[in-house]
């Protein structure tokens, strides 16, 4: 019985991000081309493996899904196992054959699994593939459904083992991090930046071991299910799951009975222009060897897919260049990028540190023995300016060196800007975009972040260049526009006033009206702020509009890097009883929290679970607590002074207009976080002219200030109007307040709003105080409205159980709390919980 032969122009093998990308590119060139991609993986699109983590939490594969190939394209599902150069025929597992005239070869890589013993067993794992996720995240959760919780190991300290680290830590699992080498991320950090990496991923709750060697993998004999991962001199780890990411090797393994060469460590020996040792056949990505040399990052896999497309389409193009494997990521919550020669060795270079182990910052800058070029640099802990530093590398630096990572030393220098960067800097490495591409793209019209994405694909993979090209249109005098997403062109003043105007609230009928595509998580979140602004009467968590919500909002608990959440009770004005008090500490012990007393007067309790949410929200509440908003885009606290119950110098009781404020204005969703201030004299000691609302007693009454802030960038806020009588205080931060909420952009603070409303405080003042456009009324009925619909949030999830079903980590164990769990004794008292540090998340 003969088997029917396939005929395919151009064959792909691969369907991943690099063989997706070559068929774009070569369709775009050649779009009479029959191309046929054989697709082993259970998709039915490439996906963004690049994003992988994010698939964490939400588990929508689709979000991760890439653009659909043109027509001329075709996916073929099927694992290929042999190839015959011959016939210049490709034959399938299921004995499927397709004859090819040009083969291009991008089979990827796959995890790298030592010749452990044990490594065979049912507990062990490899991160890399979405099906991968989705059996760590099965053998988690049933580990819990049965036993409470799970440990998970990590065997590999690299930029996939962190992040596989930070995917088991956010499911459920209390995580270890193995590696060999003396220091985490050993090929992008120093042993310095690798210490205060350490640091910062065990303060998260993660245990990390360095230095050491695993020896087998061994069923455990205290604990039915588990496995024992010995690291001989340096002890065992008994876990639930051993998740293999040690890195990666090609697939190659059709090549030696094809007479394909390989290179010294894998993958198929190509020269520069991707061309393998037999004629027809190419080899693009991570299986490819140029020169001998395989590359475990998306970019090159691109100007691979280029290159060869561009050849195939019988264009003369460049030769692969050696690329910049600069990287940036966020592993586990850190900051930790790289870029150049970040261990350069030389002769006479020069090193420029900062080392900061309060706050978990190392940076290091390597430059020519002048000091003048910048040679690379690595970044953990914060790594705002790498988008600015990457581009510099090899290039005479346009300022002072200091500026670069300590741009606010008060040293006297100038922070450096996009626009001083010169036109041949390399601004996206990911898609090798030039800054003199991206100024042509600006000179042909594209004004916008996203017109010069789409026209340049800069910053359409990773996204580290995006703030780079803001930087490059405001360089070149383009006024941005105010649009809050691609798709919609309206500002968020303007959306808030077509919501008013229309009364939806149904986001797919809005976004059909007024907007374009399906949404994105910009403009979702901003929509559903603006109907929780305009209609308290309803929950957050009410209706279709609860999914649009960001994870603060979903959760009512502010996240915190290691997956947990805060609990903040309000604690009006800082006033709290005894029981109160006395409560919260026994709710610590209980579930294992660390208290905390914010900068904002008020006790948060950080490291809660999401199955404990609302038995902790049940037990505030009994005592005459409720939800502090601390994880949402509204009032976070009223602070004061002590008030002329026992200051000496009050002039007013500051204490009682505090807690008046608070209890108006709690629950108020609005552009950005709010914050006020209430001080009984001009001593100041609430300092209220830091907030956005500041109120300060004189002996007349009170003086209203407006839009101060703190933070990294600290305004001090202005005199709105003085001598003010209670019942006028309240009016003017009622009236200002909703003038903010309707015309403020997404996530923009007063003082920002306040310093670009055209006209400044002098136009705001005559809207809130002379009511100059009329609507002053109307401003303070959206007030009064909000006022008398206000309902505690964790309340009304307590009386709701459909909302109650939200917070269950594990679909297999639904219980809140499950009763039939035991749990062993925290060290420091109460259950047993992944224990949390106090440097995580914002709780003021």
């Amino acid at each position: 019985m003969s088997t029917q032969t396939t005929h395919a122009e151009i064959l792909v093998v691969g369907f991943g991000m690099v063989g997706h990308r070559f068929a774009q590119e070569l369709s775009a060139r050649r779009p009479d081309a029959q191309i046929m991609v054989i697709n082993r993986e259970t998709e039915d699109y490439a996906y963004d493996r690049v994003q992988l983590s994010s698939y964490v939490g939400n588990w929508d594969r689709e979000a991760l899904y890439l653009d659909r190939l043109p027509e001329n394209v075709t996916v073929v599902p099927g694992r290929a196992v042999s190839i015959k150069p011959e016939a210049k025929e490709l034959v399938l597992d299921d004995g499927r054959v397709f004859a090819y005239e040009e083969l291009v070869l991008a089979t990827g890589s796959r995890a790298f699994v030592p010749r452990l013993p044990g490594n065979e067993l049912p507990q062990v794992h490899v991160y890399r593939t979405l099906d991968d996720m989705d059996g760590i995240r099965a053998a988690i959760e049933g580990v819990v459904g049965t036993h409470g919780e799970a440990t998970a190991v990590v065997i590999g300290g690299g930029l996939l083992g962190l992040e596989a680290a930070g995917a088991a830590q956010h499911m459920g699992a209390k995580t270890h991090v193995v590696e060999m080498a003396p220091r985490l991320m050993p090929l992008q950090v120093d042993d310095a930046g690798g210490e205060m990496l350490s640091q910062a991923i065990r303060q998260m709750g993660v245990d990390v071991h360095v230095g050491v060697t695993s020896r087998s993998i061994e069923p455990s004999t205290q604990r039915d299910g588990a496995v024992v991962l010995d690291l001989g001199d340096d002890g065992q780890i008994e876990t639930d799951l051993v998740i293999f990411s040690a890195g990666i090797r090609p697939r190659d393994t059709m090549g030696p009975d094809a007479g394909l060469e390989l290179g010294p460590r894998g993958g198929f020996l190509t020269d520069r222009q991707c061309r393998t040792s037999i004629e027809h056949i190419s080899a693009i990505g991570e299986c490819a060897a140029v020169d001998g040399k395989t590359y475990g990052l998306v970019a090159p896999g691109n100007t691979m897919a280029e290159i060869v497309a561009a050849r195939l389409a019988g264009e003369e193009g460049p030769d692969f260049e050696d690329p910049d494997m600069s990287t940036k990521l966020k592993l586990l919550g850190v900051d930790v990028a790289s870029f150049g020669d970040a261990f350069s060795t030389a002769e006479g270079h020069k090193e420029l540190h900062i080392q900061d182990p309060v706050s978990g910052v190392y940076k290091k800058l390597i430059l020519d023995a002048e000091g003048k070029r910048l040679i690379g640099g690595i970044l953990v802990g914060e790594a705002s300016n790498y988008s600015m530093l990457r581009p510099m590398v090899g290039s005479e630096l346009p300022g002072d060196p200091v500026s670069l990572i300590a741009p606010e030393s008060g040293a006297g220098t100038t922070a450096i800007g996009a626009g001083d960067l010169p036109d041949d800097t390399q601004i996206c490495s990911c898609n090798n975009v030039s800054k003199g591409e991206i100024r042509a793209a600006i000179g042909q019209g594209c004004h916008s972040v996203e017109t010069l994405m789409s026209a340049t694909r800069a910053g359409t993979s990773c996204g580290s260049c995006i703030p780079l090209l803001k930087g490059i249109l405001e360089a070149e005098g383009i006024e941005q526009s105010k649009a809050v997403c691609p798709h919609f062109q309206q500002s968020r003043a303007e959306l808030f006033e077509i919501t008013r105007s229309t009364g939806i609230t149904d986001f797919p009928t809005f976004i059909e009206r007024f907007g374009t595509g399906g949404g994105c998580e910009v403009c979702k979140p901003t929509f559903a702020n603006i109907v929780a602004s305009m209609h308290t009467e309803n929950h957050v968590l009410d209706g279709a509009t609860a999914g649009l919500q960001d994870t603060n909002d979903r959760m009512l608990g502010n996240m915190q890097k290691n997956g947990t959440y805060s609990v903040i009770p309000r604690q009006p004005a800082g006033n709290v009883t005894p029981a109160q008090l006395q409560e919260m500490g026994r709710i610590a012990e209980d579930f294992g929290l660390y208290l905390k007393i914010t900068g904002a007067q008020r006790i948060a309790m950080f490291g809660a679970r999401t199955e404990d949410l609302p038995e902790i929200w049940r037990r505030l509440i009994d005592v005459g607590m409720e939800s502090g908003q601390a994880y949402g885009k509204s009032l976070r606290a009223v602070k004061s002074c002590v008030g002329t119950d026992w200051c000496r110098y009050g002039q007013q009781d500051s204490v009682a207009m505090a807690i008046n404020l608070e209890l108006r204005y709690r629950g108020l969703r609005s552009p950005h976080k709010l914050k006020m201030g209430v001080s009984g004299c001009a001593r100041e000691c609430a300092e209220a002219r830091g907030k956005d609302i500041g109120v300060i007693a004189t002996e007349q009454g009170w003086n209203l200030y407006v839009g101060g802030n703190g933070g990294a960038t600290p305004r001090q806020a202005e005199l709105l109007a003085k001598d003010l009588t209670e019942e006028t205080l309240i009016r003017y931060i009622d009236r200002y307040l909703a003038f903010y909420i309707r015309n403020a952009d997404r996530l923009q603070r007063t003082a920002a709003w306040q310093a670009e409303v055209e006209g400044g405080l002098d136009h705001i003042r005559d809207v809130v105080v002379d009511d100059s456009l009329g609507i002053a009324d109307d401003l303070e009925a959206f007030m009064d409205h909000h006022v008398a619909n206000y309902s505690d949030e964790w309340q009304d999830v307590l009386n709701d159980p459909e909302k109650l079903k939200r917070f269950v980590s594990f679909i297999n164990a639904p219980d809140m709390p499950d009763p039939t769990v035991q749990f062993e004794e925290h060290p420091q008292g109460g259950r047993k919980v992944p224990l949390m540090t106090p440097t995580i998340g914002a709780a003021n």
